[in-house]
């Protein structure tokens, strides 16, 4: 509040203020309206000096709400990069030469690292910059980027292999490529886009910015005419006299959309702000805005819809072998696989048959890693051969000792196959023992999301790299519209140019390189912050909790930013309407005494009446910071019902709200004998 306050005032400065047409108009007016004040205290003023200054000071505070309004939505921002500023400290690296934990450190700064360069961080050391994982892998502390208190793994190569400058590694050790130059890194690009420092005007914003400078033109030139009009009048009546300056400047402020050209910039900044609120960080205003018009959304399965890993859920034992003899060999064959599907065996195997858990060690077997070529892994031990794979490299497998793949079994596979599983054959050299399930967990909640966006006229694509049988079973759980399977990075270009070129606007989530490229097509594209340095760059939001259904909320804030604005914009101009009655007769009568007859308020005298509309025109300025900064709440209905909600509220209420509130104001200056 102080601060906003200290800025309220800095903004004043007429360079800021040319920016905005609008609020130009009124600083120019309430310079002016002094001006007269002074004069009318010299004996050279048009009316009582008491009235102008009381005009004047109006028009100085209509200012200076509008310039606290767009300071408050800043101030957030500021306060929050002074938090991130917190986690931007120099501290020291240990350079080395080769990306190896033993080579030869070099103690240095880290404002002194450059991009391409390696360093180690030990367990309770901060990560120094900004980096991609080349071997290692550690926990790190992310809290004091992301907020998030839990502590998360980062490991070399695949999707998870970025670090962020400012946290901090709690356990083990990583080698770290730098990735970023000094004050380039992710945490210095998150502080200027917080501060807005970097925020430009969406396309949207400059519309709306134009159609406000048009009106205020306009107004302007009806403006200027009514003084000839006036002089006219009261000249050849022989009664009244001419309108004057102060009020005529009055009139022009009152009319011009003030109350949309104060919090336009408000509503702008506290979109992103809400935005930095999710965890989010928008690298432009425009792709916040584009999150509201978003018609189809790209969803990657794993990780988005289902939890990210398969789990083993039923085993099913070949003719000849029972369920807990299957278990058991399964077990054996995924001690050495480490993967979660590996442990999720010998997790089912215990609950469901009490097979203990062991380690490769204690059974004194010799392991068989998994491996492309063989697409199989297991375990030689007590003159056993145990393999588990997929079943067409169990049948070589098989056929290879002389035995055969039984028909029961690969009716078995299909079976899975089709209902969106995982089979995993296992067989005992020549002997098939079984096949065990594995199964995507789709998320609890996930179809009444996907149902919430339905209904809010997007729709929702899967995108996956399973086979079609597979995705088409999970994306009927799932609920999602429609899917593509074994999709390449090509395919999934493709699809967004395809939608992109029928007139719809795209978004997608992405962590990996392989999705840069659809990322970079993308209207709004949100990378996740522990995914690669490829894909953070390709993408124009960043996910610091690397959460891909947050794209579903960055949708409604998206659409949350395009109502407050429309629905401001509509109350704005539909206020006008209330200060036709209060000023145009109180300027006019005597001149026109026919006029009178719009004074349908009843307002005491033509100074109240006049002086009311333009408090009014201020005061009204401060009970809507809250509502620009916050936003209107975004429902999911239809693009119709919302408008027609809208135009109920903020359209007939913009033409009531005035007229209630300029009596009130006027009768409380009658009653404090102000006019």
């Amino acid at each position: 509040m102080k601060r906003a306050l200290v800025d309220a005032v800095k903004k004043l400065d007429p360079r800021h203020q040319a920016k905005n047409p609008v609020m130009f108009v009124v600083e120019v007016g309430s310079a002016f309206t002094t001006l007269l004040f002074f004069a009318a205290l010299l004996g050279r003023g048009e009316t009582k000096p008491g009235f102008v200054a009381a005009i004047s000071v109006w028009l100085w505070f209509t200012l200076l709400f509008a310039n606290f309004a767009e300071a408050m939505a800043e101030g957030r921002g500021k306060a929050q990069a002074d938090t991130l500023r917190k986690a931007k400290t120099d501290v020291r690296a240990n350079q080395v030469s080769v990306p190896k934990r033993d080579a030869a450190k070099s103690p240095v700064l880290a404002s002194q690292l450059r991009k391409g360069e390696f360093v180690v961080v030990e367990a309770g050391e901060t990560i120094p910059c900004d980096g991609e994982i080349v071997d290692g892998v550690a926990s790190v502390d992310e809290s004091a980027i992301t907020g998030e208190s839990a502590p998360v793994v980062r490991e070399s190569g695949g999707d998870r292999s970025a670090v962020t400058g400012g946290t901090r590694v709690l356990s083990d050790w990583l080698v770290l490529r730098v990735t970023a130059n000094p004050g380039e890194s992710f945490l210095d690009r998150m502080i200027s886009m917080v501060e807005g420092a970097k925020r430009q005007k969406t396309p949207n914003e400059i519309a709306l910015d134009i159609l406000l400078a048009a009106l205020t033109i306009v107004f302007l030139l009806a403006t200027v005419t009514l003084l000839p009009y006036s002089r006219y009048g009261a000249s050849a009546a022989g009664q009244g006299s001419a309108v004057t300056m102060t009020v005529l400047v009055a009139l022009l402020v009152c009319l011009i959309p003030t109350t949309i050209g104060a919090l336009l910039s408000a509503i702008g900044i506290a979109g992103m702000d809400r935005m930095i609120q999710a965890n989010v960080i928008a690298t432009s205003g425009r792709a916040v805005e584009a999150a509201g018009d978003v018609d189809v959304l790209l969803l990657d399965k794993t990780g988005t819809i289902t939890l990210g890993n398969r789990q083993a859920t039923v085993f099913h034992p070949a003719p000849g072998a029972t369920e807990k003899s299957l278990a058991e060999a399964a077990s054996l064959a995924s001690l050495a696989d480490e993967t979660p599907e590996g442990r999720s065996i010998v997790v089912l195997a215990k609950d469901k048959h009490g097979v203990a858990e062991r380690r490769v060690d204690e059974v004194g077997g010799v392991a068989i890693e998994f491996s492309a070529q063989t697409r199989m892994s297991g375990i030689d031990v007590d003159g056993r051969e145990l393999r588990k794979g997929a079943a067409d490299a169990i049948t070589k497998y098989v056929q290879g000792h002389g035995g055969s793949f039984p028909s029961e079994v690969r009716a078995v596979v299909e079976t899975v196959a089709r209902k969106g599983g995982t089979p995993l054959v296992v067989a005992e050299k020549a002997t098939v023992l079984g096949v065990v399930e594995l199964k995507d967990i789709v998320k609890t909640g996930i179809k009444e999301r996907f149902a919430e966006l339905r209904s809010m006229g997007i729709k929702t694509v899967m995108v996956t790299g399973d086979n079609p049988l597979t995705a088409a079973a999970i994306a009927a759980e799932a609920g999602v519209d429609d899917y593509l399977a074994e999709a390449t990075p090509e395919a999934k270009l493709a699809l967004i140019r395809e939608h992109q070129a029928g007139g719809r606007l795209v978004a997608m989530t992405g962590d990996g390189t392989n999705d840069a490229p659809a990322l970079a097509q993308a209207d709004v594209a949100v990378a996740m912050n522990t995914g690669t340095q490829a894909a953070k760059e390709a993408g124009n939001m960043v996910d610091l909790d690397s959460n891909p259904t947050k794209l579903i909320e960055i949708v409604a804030i998206g659409k949350q930013l395009l109502i407050t604005r429309g629905a401001l914009t509509t109350f704005s101009i539909a206020n006008d309407i209330a200060k036709y009655f209060a000023i145009i007769p109180a300027a006019f009568a005597t001149t026109y005494p026919a006029l009178g007859r719009l004074n349908v308020m009843h307002l005491a005298t033509p100074e109240s009446a006049i002086l009311s509309a333009v408090i009014f025109n201020a005061v009204i300025i401060v009970f809507l910071i809250p509502l620009a900064l916050r936003g209107i709440k975004y429902r999911a209905l239809g693009a119709e019902a919302l408008l027609r909600r809208n135009l109920l509220v903020y359209g007939v209420g913009g033409v009531l709200v005035p007229f209630v509130g300029v009596k009130l104001i006027d009768m409380a200056l009658v009653v404090l004998h102000l006019a």
